[in-house]
């Protein structure tokens, strides 16, 4: 049985499960959005243009499930507690190669994957043709490649070439030995992998807002014209902010409790968008358009009871 010290910042891992709780709980409430439209599209034909991107809304909101769920790795409280237990012995290696891991999902797949899903959906929103489910799915998927794969190299295969650089570029975890002897491993970010994702970052941020340009050109309803809005300041702020923090979090080693701090506003950033992006790219949009349909339901019965520029097609916001 593995045992942690007073000084390990338990409270930040505590305050991150309660929200790792709450957005897993956001992430159920969305998928059930999703596949609520997805019946009813079955039955009412008006319906079935507004679910043509219920593939892309399952895959961001996939892609931020398992992200929640890999960032339980990261926390000291669960390992020693949930999983190391349950483990043979875990041995210093395993341990450490948990950390990596986590890293390379986090950094490399699952957060890329959202943030690509989330990007490709601000793209089709006003489309009159939206692309077929399965091309969606893949050009979503392989778009997230790179990014994995130079993390995977990275974190396993770096070997000799980046040994000229200092330890903290490489450092993803580090041996901490408590006062009854207690040797565990607890887990960092390497600045490697900051770089990388830097990297990523950059070139996303001017895709990302390029996209919401044109498509606050395009947007004639002012509510709509709000929410992107919002959605654009929270990605273009968080994510800076996220790899700001990531850079800085090498100046400390993860046994401090300013650390734990740093990476606790890593993860709220990083929470904070995928709050938004669920918000305004898949509960929103699939609460519009069943009274979009609603509204056509009634115009067809010849129930006239607002306006007919109600009707119209939310695509992917």
């Amino acid at each position: 049985m593995f045992s942690l010290d007073p000084p390990l910042p338990f409270a930040y891992d505590l305050i991150s499960l309660s929200f790792i709780a709450a957005i897993l709980l956001l992430c159920f409430l969305s998928l059930a959005f999703i596949f609520h439209l997805r019946l009813k599209s079955r039955f009412y034909r008006h319906l079935h243009s507004f679910n043509s991107l219920w593939t892309v809304r399952f895959l961001l909101v996939s892609f931020i499930t398992l992200w929640a769920l890999n960032e339980i790795l990261r926390l000291p409280f669960f390992r020693f507690q949930y999983l190391y237990p349950f483990l043979p012995s875990p041995t210093l290696d395993q341990q450490t190669r948990v950390c990596k891991i986590h890293v390379v999902l986090s950094l490399g797949f699952f957060e890329p994957g959202f943030l690509i899903s989330l990007l490709f959906l601000v793209n089709v929103s006003v489309n009159k043709e939206k692309p077929r489910g399965t091309w969606a799915l893949l050009l979503v998927l392989s778009t997230c490649l790179p990014i994995l794969l130079l993390q995977t190299l990275f974190m396993f295969f770096s070997g000799w070439e980046l040994q000229f650089l200092p330890e903290i570029f490489q450092r993803s975890s580090m041996v901490y030995k408590s006062t009854i002897g207690d040797e565990t491993v607890l887990c960092a970010y390497p600045l490697v992998g900051t770089v990388v994702f830097g990297g990523f970052v950059v070139v996303y941020g001017m895709w990302f807002s390029m996209s919401c340009l044109r498509l606050v050109s395009l947007v004639i309803n002012k509510g709509l014209r709000v929410r992107i809005y919002v959605l654009a300041i929270t990605v273009m702020v968080a994510l800076p902010l996220q790899t700001l923090l990531l850079g800085l979090s090498v100046l400390w080693t993860p046994d401090q409790a300013v650390y734990g701090g740093v990476v606790l506003m890593v993860f709220l950033s990083t929470l904070i968008c995928t709050a938004v992006g669920q918000g305004f790219l898949v509960i929103r949009p699939i609460t519009d358009s069943l009274a979009v349909g609603g509204c056509c339901r009634r115009l067809t019965w010849g129930e006239h009871s607002g306006p007919e520029s109600r009707v119209q097609a939310v695509g992917g916001l």
